[in-house]
């Protein structure tokens, strides 16, 4: 393994010149590996491969199970475990990271550093620090790096923002992003799961800690597991921060000034670490934000997500203003005025053309010219970080003083008075429950860091991670 990353980044440079000296023109096929063969990162496969002139010419991942699938559906590519071969063979031009997050941002860099361009699923990292890493690597190799945040590419999010220009819907007064999905238990075993024969667990684990899995799945639920994923947060955060940031403060507040969160774990005696219920309120200097995601039902014994009297299923942000609101998801969004009457509907596609503005920026070598810039996606994926940070630093929850925790500010006691109500019709009774509480944390933007009294080495810890030997992310990219 030493050997072969020797040769990575002995092999960067020139590898970088290579690629940087290519100019692809229209009739150029653009060849392109796939990491990572999950529902996700097949779908990426298929939506690359839809681009003319794009031929899928690698497949990778620990399982051969995804690798034996895939490949049905793409004969020619060349199969690997090994993500490191994948960097090694000069003919890839592109790199779609459809990995666990875990893995987000070192297999990327080493893209980069092998001359490579890179598609990276969201949150485009696992841990603020290391995702401004990734920033730092596609500008030091001069990479083209998209995000997937694939709305981005969405036309109606460009009519929306001109909707709110018009100016008809007066002040913006505050934000609220909301996912209410139903998920269930992932289960606690007695004894540690021991993985698939069929994957290279070295390779599937890459920069994670090597700790026992006591959920009953081994493929997705690492989500919910804080060594691999982010939760809820890091899941669906990505998306609604990222429209968040797009469509109501146009990418010009990196992250918020300040930032507390709630929530738990409640209903499943689980190996699940994650929050099923979290909520988090943003302090932006400008516009206040509120977060709130609910795993539950609406009701015990009820099939059915949790509402919200400014949604429906499906929705992401209620933009609230002084003439009426906004709601709106990655189908659509409409406008009511004050009485809750609909008064103009967008439509939109989902973002179906964001692999082929990569794949068009790939050929022009303007970085300028996508929708989903991994500087922009690294702020959204960092704020949903924060709201995971503030909740794992928590304490025994209080109703008052999580109320005093924003003074004046009616919305805030909504969300905890929703909360209360939510735990309620799930027959869950508060007090019994551990219901954690996190701190103010006080933000310097520019840096990236912590200041003030929530500055603690806990908190700065949570910035980034440990990184297992042979896989660590590099201090200097």
């Amino acid at each position: 393994m030493n050997n072969r990353r020797a040769f990575i980044k002995q092999s960067a440079l020139a590898f970088t010149a290579l690629s940087a000296s290519r100019v692809f023109g229209a009739n150029n096929t653009i060849r392109v590996a796939c990491i990572g063969l999950g529902g996700q990162g097949s779908g990426n496969a298929k939506r690359m491969a839809s681009v003319p002139g794009v031929e899928i010419a690698y497949l990778c991942d620990p399982d051969t199970v995804a690798l034996d699938r895939a490949k049905q559906a793409y004969p020619n590519a060349k199969t690997t475990q090994d993500l490191r071969k994948v960097m090694e063979d000069k003919d890839i031009d592109v790199v779609v990271v459809s990995t666990g997050n875990h893995w987000h941002v070192l297999a990327s860099i080493w893209a980069m550093q092998a001359g490579k361009d890179v598609y990276v699923e969201k949150p485009v990292s696992h841990n603020i620090w290391e995702g401004r890493k990734l920033v730092e690597a596609a500008r030091k190799y001069n990479r083209i790096v998209q995000g997937g945040t694939q709305q981005r590419s969405d036309p109606l999010q460009d009519e929306i923002k001109a909707f709110f220009d018009a100016g008809s819907l007066g002040k913006m007064k505050y934000v609220r992003c909301n996912h209410y999905s139903m998920r269930a238990t992932i289960g606690k075993r007695t004894e540690p799961l021991t993985p698939p024969t069929t994957v290279d667990y070295d390779l599937w684990l890459g920069p994670a800690k090597d700790e026992p899995i006591l959920r009953n799945k081994f493929h997705y639920d690492w989500h919910w597991n804080w060594n691999t994923g982010n939760g809820e947060m890091g899941n669906w955060g990505p998306h609604i921060l990222d429209d968040l940031r797009n469509v109501v403060f146009r990418d010009k507040i990196p992250p918020p000034k300040r930032i507390i969160a709630g929530g738990g774990r409640f209903g499943w005696d689980d190996a699940g670490e994650t929050p099923n219920t979290h909520f988090a309120y943003m302090d932006t200097g400008d516009i206040p934000v509120i977060v709130d995601f609910h795993n539950l039902p609406r009701q015990k014994g009820m099939k059915a997500p949790d509402v919200y009297m400014r949604r429906r299923t499906g929705s992401f942000l209620i933009v609230e203003c002084e003439g009426g609101y906004y709601t709106g998801n990655r189908g659509g969004g409409s406008v009511f005025d004050p009485s809750g009457k609909k008064i103009q509907t967008f439509k939109g596609d989902g973002g179906k053309t964001h692999a082929a503005n990569f794949i068009a920026a790939v050929r022009s070598r303007k970085a300028s010219e996508l929708k989903a810039e991994v500087e922009a996606i690294h702020y959204s994926s960092a704020w949903c970080h924060l709201g995971n940070i503030s909740y794992r630093l928590g304490q025994k929850y209080s109703r008052d003083q999580a109320e005093a925790a924003v003074k004046d500010f009616q919305p805030w006691n909504d969300v905890i008075a929703d909360f209360h109500e939510h735990l309620k019709k799930n027959e869950l009774d508060d007090s019994k429950l551990d219901i954690r509480m996190g701190p103010m944390l006080e933000i310097d933007a520019q840096k990236e860091t912590f200041i003030g009294e929530t500055a603690t080495p806990e908190a700065l810890a949570l910035l980034t991670r440990e990184f297992r030997k042979g896989y660590e992310v590099p201090m200097n990219v």
